[in-house]
């Protein structure tokens, strides 16, 4: 792509390679057709960027949403081993991204990647792909956790008034006024306030750590035997039990739900080179940690599943909490500590994905190119991506108006598109062999070579492994409301991605590239 097409802010890019350690500079050829935002127009510090990438998973909140879908689908085994399952396939992937994050830092992260690595001929189209279907799984998971945030409203009304009874079109209003006071803040306040993510870390672990006290303390009189917590298999979806299983690993892995945020933040932090594989690594084991202590605790103080799964307030977690403390008040105060956490992460998750629309539109890959890569110069953040962004969620919500189901399949795709987009250049990497003419050995972040080849290729096969089982229905016998309709969903996706190809990517994208002979 040219110099600067599509940019306003050519000032503060620049091209690489550049002369910070562990970059590309250890690269024995040039990359071309790629352009950074410079060290100086960079704000973020390591531990912001490090805190940022922890709250847009923030683990153990993710384990507490899908407590319910947890104990139809596996019950206690589930809730106690998915997370060290995920720990290993979720980490594999991890390890696999933060090699690559310490050669290539960019704010495209897979997409950039994949057209580096990809042979000459596939390079664009495949870059593409794997560009298109990245920012539609980040709005998957901005959407995602944004209706947490109404559904945890609501179950808090319920726990103070049971005569309460909540309009779907409740729901719909304070979905779209928490999109749209994060719009506002990002645009405003966040490139001022970056420590907000800071607070948000010491927020999450400090509120994680009250909860356990309690829940221990008052329980621990009552506490469940071990066999129903260590072996206790409850199978509720229809499913055989082997099947059951493997379908109900999509809950422990929204522990994990946008682990590379802290990739496509690579442009907005110092050092990004070092940084960025930190920040991975930070995510995976505080996220492993506080989730699998929070499962352990909440199955040992939960005495009653089935008051979990039918609790009126529609959020399992406060009847987890209700029976762990043996008081209503202590839930509905842990109940409003979700709720911040819910904020902290929505914040963090519009942060990034609007930085990985800015970045697929700076190289020019989708209609409106030329205002979405725009870097507002008063407020040093991409406003036009920001508010693409969120349209685009204000018409998802639209559709939960209409229907519930429709909008969780959209949902639902998030963590489905995500590891796609993992697989992809780790393919490519495979398929160089992971030369170091790619990889460079005096890389930040270097992994054994059997380690790594290893890492490699369970992130492939995790991918292939998500691509089949989240798409299958939660529960036997299907009906028109436990249907899992994300793979029709991917496949509108893919239909809009291919009319934007056509329409002006064809023409007008082109990833960066390494300079050598192939």
């Amino acid at each position: 792509m040219g110099e600067t097409k599509n940019n306003s802010h050519s000032s503060d890019l620049e091209r690489y390679p550049t002369t910070r350690a562990g970059t590309t500079q250890d690269l024995s050829h040039q990359l071309v057709g790629l352009h950074v935002q410079s060290e100086t127009a960079r704000a973020m510090s390591g531990l912001e960027t490090i805190s940022a990438g922890w709250v847009m998973c923030n683990s153990w909140a993710g384990i507490a949403a899908t407590f319910a879908l947890s104990i139809a689908q596996g019950g206690p085994v589930i809730l106690i081993y998915g997370p060290i399952i995920m720990f290993v396939l979720v980490g594999s992937c991890a390890l696999s991204l933060a090699e690559l994050a310490s050669v290539y830092p960019t704010a495209g992260g897979q997409y950039h990647w994949t057209s580096i690595l990809a042979p000459k001929a596939w390079s664009r189209g495949l870059s593409y792909c794997c560009g298109a279907t990245n920012v539609f799984a980040w709005i998957a998971i901005c959407a995602g956790v944004a209706i947490i945030v109404p559904q945890l409203t609501v179950g808090l009304v319920i726990s103070t008034n049971a005569s309460y009874v909540p309009e779907t079109w409740h729901v719909f209003l304070m979905y779209q006024a928490a999109n749209l006071v994060v719009l506002v803040y990002n645009i405003y306040l966040l490139k001022r306030t970056m420590w907000i993510h800071d607070v948000g870390l010491v927020m999450s672990i400090t509120s994680l750590l009250a909860i356990l006290i309690t829940s221990l303390a008052r329980s621990s009189h009552d506490f469940q035997p071990a066999q129903a917590v260590w072996a206790n298999f409850l199978n509720e979806s229809g499913w055989v039990d082997s099947i059951a299983f493997l379908t109900g690993l999509v809950n422990p892995n929204y522990m994990y739900a946008g682990i590379d945020g802290a990739i496509h933040l690579a442009e907005e932090c110092k050092n990004a080179a070092i940084i960025v594989p930190r920040a991975l690594m930070s995510t995976i084991i505080i996220g492993f940690v506080t989730s699998f202590a929070f499962a352990i605790v909440s199955v040992y103080c939960t005495g009653d599943f089935e008051a979990v799964v039918s609790t009126p307030t529609g959020v399992p977690v406060y009847e987890i909490w209700r029976q762990g403390t043996r008081s209503d008040t202590a839930a509905t105060v842990f109940l409003v500590f979700l709720l911040v956490m819910a904020f902290f992460a929505l914040n963090g998750t519009h942060q990034t994905a609007s930085r990985l629309t800015w970045s697929f539109a700076r190289d020019n890959a989708m209609l409106g190119s030329r205002w979405l890569s725009q870097i507002n110069p008063a407020q040093d953040v991409p406003i036009a991506a920001l508010i693409f962004n969120f349209a685009i969620m204000f018409v998802i919500g639209c559709i939960y108006l209409g229907s519930s189901s429709a909008f969780n399949a959209f949902i639902g795709t998030g963590l489905v598109l995500q590891h796609i987009t993992y697989a992809i250049p780790v393919i490519m990497l495979m398929y160089r062999k992971r030369s170091c003419q790619w990889l460079p050995q005096s890389r930040s972040f270097s992994l054994p070579s059997i380690l790594g080849w290893t890492v490699n290729a369970i992130t492939v096969l995790f991918a292939i492994f998500v691509l089949i089982f989240y798409c299958f229905p939660s529960a036997r016998p299907v009906t028109g409301s436990s249907m899992n309709y994300a793979s029709a969903v991917i496949g509108v996706m893919a239909m809009f991605a291919a009319l934007n190809w056509f329409c002006h990517a064809r023409k007008h994208y082109h990833g960066p590239r390494l300079h050598v002979a192939e």
